[in-house]
């Protein structure tokens, strides 16, 4: 059995995409078909204005949708408790040699320490963590108790997910809201990911710091970049 679904454009019909029921666990086949004023195909499985579903098919659509979409992700303070995962997360990270200079993962008193307490955040599948952010000082100068260097780190099986720009999102609300102006990272040039990831979130590319220090007996480069706040210190 096959359902044939249809986006609402007037011209000819053009098929693009027929899901197998047994790709999708379903009971029958589905075709989706495009009609292009402009002769341009609509993606398949793109619901818009413009290629809107009827709503007779509505249920068979979100039946195919619902099981793709992960499930939804809180952000919540990071504590003590968290940190065996935290840990884990953060080793994750340093094995793929383009995350941090760090060899290894610090025990908990010391990267307790080392972090402000409230700009601090691990997010949450269900009771799994999945990943964290969290701020560091930059100074003990009272000139620089505004300005602070972001770490973001998520797991691999939740990486593309939208999982660090929550994270990020989050950090840079608690840091205004605890009166920092200034947020940095360093990020080695080969983490592309990590770079975009920032620049989507408004920190621009201060520069390149040139062979700034050694890593398993090669120098690397190190971007630095900024995100200066438009509510805090105006």
């Amino acid at each position: 059995m096959d359902v044939k679904l249809f986006a609402k454009i007037p011209r000819t019909p053009i098929r693009i995409k027929t899901i197998p029921a047994n790709r999708v666990g379903f009971k029958c086949n589905l075709t989706f078909y495009s009609r292009s004023a402009l002769g341009c195909r609509i993606p398949a499985l793109r619901y818009t204005p413009y290629t809107q579903i009827g709503l007779l098919f509505q249920p068979v659509f979100s039946a195919i949708i619902a099981p793709m979409r992960p499930p939804l992700v809180s952000i919540v303070p990071l504590t003590a408790e968290h940190w065996d995962a935290v840990r884990a997360i953060y080793l994750e990270g340093i094995a793929t040699g383009n995350a941090t200079f760090q060899q290894s993962a610090p025990e908990w008193p010391e990267w307790h320490k080392g972090h402000l307490p409230n700009c601090r955040f691990v997010a949450l599948r269900g009771n799994q963590v999945i990943g964290w952010a969290a701020l560091t000082s930059v100074s003990s100068r009272c000139v620089y108790a505004g300005v602070a260097e972001v770490s973001v780190y998520v797991a691999e099986s939740a990486q593309r997910q939208g999982v660090g720009a929550t994270l990020l999102g989050a950090l840079i609300t608690e840091s205004e809201a605890a009166g920092i102006w200034t947020l940095q990272a360093g990020i080695f040039p080969e983490n592309a990911s990590s770079l975009a990831l920032h620049a989507r979130a408004g920190f621009r590319v201060v520069g390149t710091r040139e062979r700034l220090g050694q890593m398993n007996s090669r120098w690397r480069d190190v971007v630095l970049l900024e995100r200066r706040s438009s509510v805090v210190g105006v």
